[in-house]
């Protein structure tokens, strides 16, 4: 019992560590970290507005909310010290014909909160401007301006978080599992992908890249070396029409880096499968990329998908998002070399085999019938 049980953590804990080392996660995030970087961190602070649209909404709303209560709270203390030099504050006991520089400020509350209707530009018509001060005048100015500055940055860049191509992303989704079993003749690993909107993706493309440690011929060890990996559809892969799931397929020939690999050794390989889709979104005409990635405990090895679209007595087709991700086994080749030496073997027997050792002899018939 307890062998079967520390068998289990241990398992688990291979597992979990080898889904953790995973360049790409399922929903496309990359997984790295960089490390001594020798550059300063202000470099970020000059292309300013990509590294407030990269920061999460956490972070990009704390910083929303401390600009405009930072201005309104700075400027109030300047409404204030203008108040305090002009002696409008009631502590000086001005006198009836004294003017101030803004009338009804009585204190660091009342100039916060002038600050705030000045720059938002409520005007309640309670406090206002006089002109008896030209620092006022010119601190009015100068908040009014800054003030746009700070909406407009702000705005903008909420603005362009929301409609990021990124978030349309979102909406493109892979199977959980690729399988590997034969098409059209083919060994073939196969991947569905949907749209789940009913507005296209113009100028669709899907691509692969297989990852894997590699040891050159010259003992050189490259970590995350980069194969490419070609997919197709039965339309081919460039314009696709993207309006129900596909199922994206690749060749397992001789070119292919799977081709020496089996149903009994897969899982004994350390490869990670990343594929791509690019494509142009109709609404907004921006570019936006998914991906996703696969590791060995992911592809299935003797399955297809199960039928996913139906036509309707209405005539209408219907897309059951159930059997999205469900797999069939089938019957498949253990391996891509046993498929074509099968298909090899197959295609002499259908036109003969020559015997080199065989001699045809000539023999010489005599007439032993004498007339």
């Amino acid at each position: 019992m307890f062998s079967y049980l520390r068998e289990r953590f241990s398992s688990h804990l291979r597992e979990r560590s080898r889904r953790r080392a995973r360049l790409v996660s399922k929903d496309g995030r990359c997984n790295i970290e960089f490390g001594n970087v020798e550059q300063s961190r202000f470099v970020f602070l000059i292309d300013i507005w990509t590294t407030i649209l990269d920061l999460r909404w956490r972070y990009k709303m704390t910083i929303f909310i401390s600009a405009f209560l930072g201005s309104w709270f700075l400027f109030g203390l300047l409404w204030y010290v203008v108040a305090y030099i002009h002696k409008d504050l009631p502590e000086f006991n001005p006198s009836i014909n004294h003017t101030p520089c803004v009338e009804n400020i009585n204190g660091l509350t009342s100039a916060f909160l002038f600050s705030l209707e000045t720059q938002v530009t409520i005007g309640y018509g309670f406090r206002c401007v006089t002109e008896q001060c030209a620092t006022a005048i010119f601190l009015l100015i100068f908040q009014s301006i800054l003030g746009v500055i700070i909406n407009s940055f702000m705005c903008g860049a909420i603005l362009a978080k929301i409609s990021r191509s990124k978030n349309r992303a979102k909406t493109i989704t892979f199977s959980k599992n690729a399988v590997i079993s034969k098409r059209g003749g083919k060994l073939c690993l196969l991947i569905r992908v949907a749209n789940l909107r009913k507005s296209l993706l113009i100028g669709s493309h899907i691509y692969g890249k297989l990852l894997k440690t590699t040891i050159t011929p010259e003992g050189e060890t490259i970590i995350l070396d980069q194969v490419n990996i070609e997919f197709v559809v039965d339309a081919g892969n460039e314009n696709l029409f993207f309006i129900s799931p596909l199922t994206i397929y690749h060749i397992i020939d001789k070119n292919s880096p799977f081709f020496h690999m089996a149903a009994e050794t897969l899982l004994q390989q350390d490869f990670e499968l990343v594929v791509f889709l690019d494509g142009t979104v109709e609404a907004t005409s921006a570019t936006c990329q998914v991906r996703t990635s696969y590791i060995p405990e992911e592809v299935l090895w003797g399955y297809r998908f199960a039928p996913i679209v139906s036509k309707t007595k209405e005539g209408k087709y219907r897309v059951d998002f159930q059997n999205f991700s469900k797999t069939v086994a089938v019957e498949t080749p253990h391996c891509a070399f046993c498929l074509y030496n099968e298909k090899e073997a197959k295609a002499k027997e259908k036109k003969g085999y020559d015997n080199p050792g065989f001699v045809l002899s000539e023999v010489n018939e005599t007439n032993d019938t004498k007339m």
